[in-house]
């Protein structure tokens, strides 16, 4: 099919007057090239704006030098300009997780890697608004979603306030924007201002006290000031929680932290979308092609998704490292599978298409038509994950629905095969349902999803073998993964089929030590696995495992948490992903001498290296340690990207509470950011109240005992409700959680030397 330039939204001034339009009502910035596809929040909310009546403009990736024509072309909006960074957090985008600029940009054309900034919502607004300063800047997008409050940003390795504050717009529109966009423009159509949008819902704003609609209510939650999580990582990690718990509810409550004297107040969103509402946005007259202005040149990103569909939105896996439940939330709402298939149909008739879909899937591709069967139930759940640590009881884990839609589809003519691109939760599909016919539907759609839409290599995300570590990460456990391949290979030779799991994992997640990375590469070792998909973690703004990493602590229980933090220990973690590179080997071996496993080498290596005897050294290093596991003395870098100290007694509003101060009482101002977590300040001197322990008369015994005390005595105070816990209840969502980190932490501190990094025996 032929398209004219006026099919898509107009992107200059010669194609709005194409279109006999002489002033728009919204233009939209995007960091993106312009795709005119339902994969592209731009392309989406350009559309459905339209669809009511707006006349609309995208400025895809304008250039940001010079005499910022690009942004001057179209002229001034008579209602708002939006801006958004992209698909992706353009940090993300831009840097590796070593924070080495990456060489292509997947969003732009022929891969270019300059045709974005560093934090476009911010520079785009700055522009905007030295341009026009009276025209309102809505942001949107997941860059801006996820700055909404106070965040660790691991580029700037520093704690950012809202991106308002920075950037110097009016309004967030925070998560999945089809709703408040159209909300929005109404609002400025009918003549209303800035303070009377202030109390429409998903939005967020920065005012003074007076200027809060209906002030201060009973309900609000009143997070943790800037100003203090500056200083108490505590406050910061209990801050990140109650943004989880408000994005995972229906009913959400509305949020408000004050930041240099005025306030950041988060609206709580609008009610789910109906399936009715997302087939509408689906169903819009998008081209789902590139821009003609990009002609004869390539979008990676447009190439690997324009076969595929997007069947659902929302994620209820919960999953501590993933931004999607903080952007659209964990309840999933589905299309329709008319909606479906009318879109299958429209790539059916593309040129260049072939006959097979790249994906049917969706955030999780198993999780369509899945739903809690007690409405009331989720109604007043703030669980973040229906399946961590278990898989909850009022989920109906039912595949059916889904076996619908990949039926009709593979029925259609012109579909030779389709496949599944999107992450496969196999927990889900291993669950065993009290209803037998479930199970037979999730064993049904176990084999079909092998059989006929796999295209040789399956996807799956266990990212860690240690139980530990997947706890943090709110994973099932690696037993399941086992019980999965033997399902995979079953099927796979009952159907005279070649193909295999390709796995992801993730090294340098918080919790994770040398010794379980050491002990995930003999696992999938032994599985015959050569990893390839595998990552280093990378802290995103406002994730749980971010938090953790920053903080030191376990946002839902306040537990001290290890992490690897300089080069010199992510490497050491990653390296064992590549055990079976030659080159790899003497460094793995001498790490795994110096943490004490050297047993796990003749488990890598069938043949010694070098002279000598292997193991002696594991042996004794296990001897002069004292137990199995134990790591020898290491001294960490204090000044480790994330690795600022924390001091809870310092900063305005101590304990969420304004006025509360540096003096507060029982402020526990000493009390220490986490105890055997790297990159940590002297942690001897801090629990001394900023006093050296002694000095070199002082054992490493005397510094033990009194490292030991100290800790003691916080435990002590936590236990009783005093000092900084005063008027604190932990809270978890896991009613176990607790007494399980209490039990690992005393077997993990009995006997223990210095605390910075040491372990104690695993469980």
């Amino acid at each position: 099919m032929e398209y004219k330039l006026t099919d898509f939204l107009p992107t200059t001034k010669k194609e709005c007057e194409l279109r006999g339009w002489d002033q728009l009502d919204v233009i939209l910035f995007s960091g993106d090239a312009y795709v005119d596809h339902p994969a592209f929040g731009p392309a989406i909310l350009g559309r459905v704006l339209e669809s009511h009546g707006y006349k609309v403009a995208i400025v895809p990736q304008p250039d940001w030098h010079g005499d910022f024509r690009d942004f001057k072309k179209l002229g001034r909006p008579r209602l708002f300009f939006g801006v958004s960074p992209g698909a992706m957090d353009s940090m993300v985008n831009r840097y590796t997780a070593n924070r080495r600029m990456r060489s292509e940009d997947a969003f732009s054309p022929d891969s270019r890697h300059d045709m974005r900034p560093d934090y476009p919502s911010i520079l785009y607004t700055q522009i905007l608004k030295k341009l026009f300063p009276d025209v309102p800047v809505a942001l949107g997008g997941i860059e801006a979603s996820l700055r909404r409050i106070s965040h660790y940003d691991y580029w700037k390795d520093e704690l950012r306030k809202c991106i308002l504050c920075d950037s110097g717009a009016d309004l967030i529109l925070y998560g999945m924007g089809e709703r408040s966009i159209v909300e929005l423009a109404d609002a400025f159509a009918q003549g209303k201002t800035l303070k009377e949008i202030h109390e429409m819902p998903q939005v967020v704003f920065y005012c003074k006290d007076n200027e809060i609609p209906g002030g201060f209510k009973d309900d609000d939650i009143i997070l943790h000031s800037h100003e203090e999580c500056l200083h108490n990582k505590k406050g910061q990690a209990e801050n990140v929680r109650h943004l989880e718990e408000e994005a995972n509810k229906m009913h959400a409550q509305r949020m408000i932290q004050e930041v240099d004297g005025k306030y950041v107040v988060v609206n709580p969103p609008f009610p789910l979308m109906t399936t009715e509402e997302l087939d509408a946005a689906f169903d819009l007259p998008y081209t789902r092609l590139p821009h003609p202005k990009y002609k004869g040149k390539t979008i990676p990103a447009y190439e690997m998704i324009k076969f595929s569909v997007n069947l659902h939105r929302g994620c209820f896996g919960g999953c501590s490292f993933c931004t999607i439940s903080a952007h659209q939330g964990k309840f999933v709402v589905c299309r329709s599978k008319e909606s479906i298939l009318k879109e299958v149909k429209k790539i059916i008739q593309m040129p260049d298409f072939k006959g097979y879909l790249s994906d049917l899937g969706g955030p999780s591709a198993n999780m369509y038509g899945m739903h809690g069967r007690n409405p009331k139930a989720c109604s007043v759940c703030k669980r973040p994950s229906c399946i961590n640590p278990q898989i909850c009881p009022n989920l109906n884990v039912d595949h059916s629905k889904l076996l619908e839609i990949y039926h009709a589809v593979d029925a259609l003519p012109g579909i030779k095969k389709s496949f599944i691109g999107s992450g496969v939760r196999y927990d889900l599909i291993l669950h065993k349902n009290k209803d037998e016919k479930l199970n037979e539907i999730s064993r049904q759609y176990a084999r079909e999803l092998i059989t006929k839409h796999v295209s040789g290599r399956l996807k799956v995300a266990p990212e860690h073998t240690s139980p530990t570590v997947l706890k943090y990460m709110r994973k099932p456990s690696f037993d399941l993964f086992y019980e999965f391949k033997r399902m995979f290979d079953k099927i796979n030779k009952e159907e005279g089929l070649n193909q295999q799991i390709i796995p992801y994992f993730i090294s340098s997640h918080p919790g994770c030590h040398e010794e379980d990375m050491a002990e995930l590469a003999v696992i999938t070792k032994s599985l015959d696995f050569h990893l390839e998909q595998v990552q280093d973690f990378t802290p995103t703004p406002m994730t749980i495992s971010t938090e953790t990493w920053y903080t030191g602590y376990d946002p839902y229980t306040l537990e001290p948490v290890f992490s690897a933090k300089t080069p010199k220990e992510k490497l050491a973690q990653r390296m064992f992903f590549f055990w079976y590179k030659p080159e790899e080997r003497r460094a793995i071996e001498t790490e795994l001498r110096r943490i004490g496993r050297a047993d796990l080498i003749d488990k890598l290596y069938d043949k010694p290296m070098g002279k000598g005897k292997k193991g002696s050294y594991g042996k004794e290093t296990y001897e002069r340690n004292g137990r199995r596991g134990r790591h020898p003395e290491v001294n960490y870098d204090d000044k480790a990207i994330g690795s600022t100290y924390d001091n809870p007694g310092v900063g305005r509003g101590a304990h969420g509470k304004r006025g509360a101060g540096r003096n507060a009482k029982n402020s526990d101002r000493f009390a220490p950011k986490g105890y055997g977590n790297v990159g940590c300040y002297d942690e001897e001197k801090y629990l001394n109240n900023g006093r050296p322990l002694g000095k070199s008369k002082n054992t490493n015994a005397n510094i033990r005992d009194a490292v030991a005390a100290a800790r003691a005595e916080l435990r002590a105070a936590k236990d009783q409700g005093s000092g900084f816990f005063k008027g604190k209840k932990k809270k978890s969502f896991n009613p176990n959680f607790d007494n399980d980190n209490h039990a690992r932490r005393s077997n993990g501190n009995e006997g223990r030397g210095n605390g910075n990094g040491n372990r104690g025996k695993r469980r």
